[in-house]
């Protein structure tokens, strides 16, 4: 009930266009927050967003979608007492393909990201995990890049991200620098992106070719409004009949989401069939980090991880084409 009644707080509240607006308006049992939202601001540019955050000295923060910052103003994780809403800025709404490098803009929605037929077609693993974020509602306006800076240890994006070997654009006071999506996690729940002055602007990735599958797997106790038990996402490309090369990220068996580059090497060279497959899972399972909380402990995961690490391998190599 309590969780039911957060998102429908978030709903009511993200995209408040009023200064003053206080988010810590109690809704049914939700302790009241100090955070008092005294200046809502809708800069045009990215470069006036990141005016307005400097000159906000560390009391303002950048809202996209809410769906997650809302929440954490709730419970005070963090104190501002002005948000700069960068929804105005045009140029973060975009979804491009330039040559082979597929660039979405951070203002791009999770249900934009699963329905596009340019992610669909070269990137189907970021299309199935932004698809499975939340439930519809918050789909449609949390946004990608917000599931990057959120820094959860299972984000179904971010991992499908991680195995495209994404990068994202942080810009800020310094200036604009390109980093590994799974280089901006600093800790569990935590970005390197500092949001009271800085801000992600694109996120880009090569396309996936001929001879390239991908594919996204996760495990829930319920099908929307769920975090993972576990998920992984594979990359793999493969030529007659022999891996090229695989890319395969899981989680949450460690506070960020963990690459598996031994499972890779393994696998880079060695045939494509079920036997080379349930090796490379078993190895998995018997040598990563596996983490227990609320929602499995470390021998159900152990023995999972190697179920989900095989169905992704499978159908990232049934989805080369």
């Amino acid at each position: 009930m309590k969780d039911r009644d957060e998102r429908r707080a978030c709903y009511l509240t993200v995209r408040k266009e009023a200064t003053g607006y206080c988010l810590g308006e109690n809704i049914s049992g939700i302790r009241p927050v100090n955070n008092m939202i005294n200046n809502y601001l809708f800069p045009e540019s990215t470069l006036e967003a990141v005016e307005m955050l400097k000159s906000l000295n560390g009391e303002g923060r950048i809202i996209a979608g809410g769906t997650d910052l809302v929440l954490d103003l709730r419970k005070n994780k963090f104190v501002v007492s002005s948000l700069v809403d960068i929804t105005k800025i045009d140029s973060l709404k975009n979804i491009e393909l330039t040559g082979d490098k597929i660039t979405i803009g951070a203002l791009v929605t999770h249900a934009q990201v699963a329905s596009s037929r340019l992610i669909k077609d070269k990137a189907s693993v970021l299309a199935k995990a932004a698809g499975s974020v939340g439930c519809l509602q918050i789909r449609n306006v949390g946004t990608l890049a917000g599931n990057v800076v959120s820094a959860l240890p299972a984000a179904d994006a971010a991992v499908a991200l991680i195995a495209l070997e994404a990068e994202a654009e942080v810009v800020g006071p310094g200036g604009s620098n390109f980093v590994r999506v799974e280089d901006l996690y600093e800790r569990l729940f935590t970005s390197k992106v500092d949001s009271n002055s800085q801000l992600i602007t694109k996120i880009s990735f090569n396309a996936l070719l001929g001879k390239q599958g991908s594919a996204y797997v996760r495990m829930t106790l319920r099908k929307a409004l769920a975090l993972p038990i576990l998920n992984a996402a594979a990359v793999v490309s493969v030529s007659n009949g022999t891996f090229d090369w695989v890319k395969i990220v899981v989680a949450p068996t460690n506070p960020i989401p963990t690459i598996c580059k031994e499972v890779g090497k393994m696998l880079a060279g060695a045939q494509v069939n079920n036997q080379t497959i349930s090796e490379a899972a078993e190895y998995l399972s018997n040598n990563a980090v596996i983490v227990e909380d609320i929602r499995a402990n470390k021998e159900y995961r152990k023995e999972m991880i190697k179920v989900i690490t095989k169905r992704a391998l499978e159908e990232a190599v049934a989805a080369v084409s």
